[in-house]
């Protein structure tokens, strides 16, 4: 599996390149900015990226996908619980985070749903309370968080569609009960290192101990 964390834009958001090394297929999570990177990347690497994959439909993650869709032809996946915020992002906002408006969702996922590229599959994990429709994906060895869960930190939950209980029972049941050794691949660049394990963050996250 060829996996490529790049931070992008500028709130120190990571986008993810995943692909297949022997059929060349890849997929983009999160692509928020500076799409021409990415894709130059996945060239690099022999490399077509056939989805966009939004673990939420906040403004900062989703900003660039017009831009990566209309460079690559990519379908854009989403939870069915974010979709409408997808294209309702207020003109306002775009403007303050320099985005476009991205275009709907091709394909809406639910619990559980396998996104396949390749030979690999990601496993869809239903996880809200940063927002109603947040995922994260999951594949043996590693776990793409999103904005749920961060290195010794977790998303904050007083935006519109927020809860802390709902975010707490989302980390406590779904994300602590796969492999401690599984590697936590966070949606920005917030804490003292890139990356963690679903271990060190039982032991040391202080937000949910």
């Amino acid at each position: 599996m060829f996996l490529k964390q790049l931070q992008v834009g500028n709130m120190a958001v990571f986008a993810y390149l995943v692909g297949d090394t022997v059929t060349g297929d890849a997929l983009v999570i999160d692509p928020a900015d500076n799409a021409n990177e990415i894709i130059a990347v996945a060239k690099e690497n022999k490399l077509k990226i056939n989805y966009i994959i939004n673990t939420h439909g906040h403004v900062d993650h989703i900003g660039g996908n017009a831009e990566m869709q209309k460079l690559t032809n990519a379908k854009i996946i989403a939870h069915e619980d974010d979709a409408i915020m997808l294209t309702s992002t207020p003109a306002m906002i775009l403007k303050m985070f320099g985005a476009k408006q991205s275009p709907p969702a091709d394909i809406l996922v639910k619990d559980g749903a396998i996104i396949s590229t390749g030979n690999i599959e990601l496993k869809v994990i239903h996880t809200p309370g940063h927002s109603p429709g947040g995922i994260c994906l999951y594949t043996p060895g590693y776990v793409f968080t999103g904005d749920t869960l961060f290195v010794e930190a977790v998303g904050r939950t007083d935006l519109p569609g927020g809860s802390w209980q709902t975010m707490y029972n989302s980390i406590q049941t779904k994300l602590f009960t796969l492999p401690d050794d599984t590697k936590v691949m966070p949606g920005h660049n917030y804490g003292r290192t890139p990356t963690s394990t679903i271990g060190h963050e039982k032991k040391h996250n202080p937000s949910v101990r």
